[in-house]
């Protein structure tokens, strides 16, 4: 244990943000997101149990968010979910997170497979417990 580390931050998570650069990228996944296929080239963590909302705001504690390019990213919601009426509600939550911690920016869609493209090149994935729809959310490292 360190003192001021939160316990939702587990040791391979604060290990791959402190070998994290600027520009690199980390994916907070939901629990289907597809990591172990997609991040074949990334450090893959496991957090079952936990939801992005509590493991952001840990996360933004450490972790400062790039300003020089967008640095938060969602997948966009499929035509088809459109067309049923999907609402994505945990996207409201991650702004709310997102400036508490001070920073101003949006969330920035992905389409799909754009998403998963992206994620393909990220440093790390972190396979959380979270189960609400589009849960993924993707944060792009700045510099303190």
């Amino acid at each position: 244990m360190l003192k001021g580390i939160s316990s939702l931050i587990s040791p391979d998570l604060l290990f791959a943000m402190a070998k994290m650069g600027h520009g690199d990228r980390l994916v907070l996944a939901d629990a289907n997101f597809p990591a172990h296929s997609v991040g074949k080239d990334a450090f893959v963590i496991r957090q079952d149990g936990i939801l992005i909302p509590e493991l952001l705001s840990e996360v933004l504690k450490l972790f400062p968010l790039d300003h020089l390019t967008p640095p938060c990213h969602v997948m966009q919601v499929s035509k088809g979910d459109v067309e049923r009426g999907v609402q994505v509600p945990i996207w409201n939550v991650y702004r709310e997170i997102i400036a508490a911690s001070g920073v101003n920016t949006d969330l920035v869609e992905y389409e799909r497979q754009e998403f998963y493209a992206e994620s393909r090149k990220a440093f790390a994935i972190v396979l959380t417990g979270e189960t609400a729809v589009y849960g993924n959310l993707m944060l792009t490292k700045g510099v303190i």
